[in-house]
């Protein structure tokens, strides 16, 4: 399952919190942040730390989070997923080993533009923060991202191709909206 959204929505706050109350469902749950498959900085900035259009394309390895978790835990795959390939603090590659999904699990995947690059997801919940709302609350310097988001939400749609959408325009009072297109 992919919780896609900016991040000023905190897609790995919702990712976590569902994963925190699956288990009493009687569903194993394990959450793999996207950003753990980002790109070396010197691929991912390579025209600069404020540029939208290498923020839109260039930062996520779509094929590396394909190749070493929704590959291995979607059907047929080995089971064993690994839980972070970089680390972006370091900008360096993760030693870390491949873990074992639980049978039966949830794999959740919190993190931003994920839609429309390729990657297979059997749910979407899509966090939907208005672009008047993301220029309200994104801090001035990390306006910059703006166009990102702007140049996502009209290429690609995420609402439209989402399972779920959450209107996060206001922390403090999501709505969930279920189904395809919303009004």
């Amino acid at each position: 399952m992919a919780v896609d959204g900016p991040e000023l929505a905190s897609p790995g706050h919702l990712a976590a919190a569902v994963a925190e109350r699956l288990p009493a469902l009687g569903r194993a749950a394990v959450v793999v942040p996207a950003e753990g498959f980002y790109r070396p900085a010197s691929l991912r900035l390579e025209h600069g730390r404020t540029d939208p259009d290498a923020r839109y394309t260039d930062w996520l390895d779509a094929g590396a989070l394909t190749r070493e978790v929704l590959a291995p835990v979607g059907p047929g795959g080995s089971g064993r997923y690994l839980p972070q390939l970089w680390d972006l603090v370091r900008d360096r590659a993760v030693r870390a080993r491949p873990a074992p999904a639980p049978p039966g699990g949830v794999l959740l995947v919190p993190g931003t533009l994920l839609q429309g690059v390729g990657l297979a997801f059997d749910v979407v919940v899509h966090l939907r923060v208005a672009p008047a709302a993301r220029r309200r609350r994104v801090p001035a310097d990390q306006a910059w991202v703006l166009p990102a988001f702007d140049r996502y939400d009209d290429e690609v749609d995420p609402v439209a191709l989402a399972d779920a959408v959450v209107l996060a325009d206001h922390a403090d009072r999501p709505a969930l909206v279920l189904g395809g297109r919303w009004a």
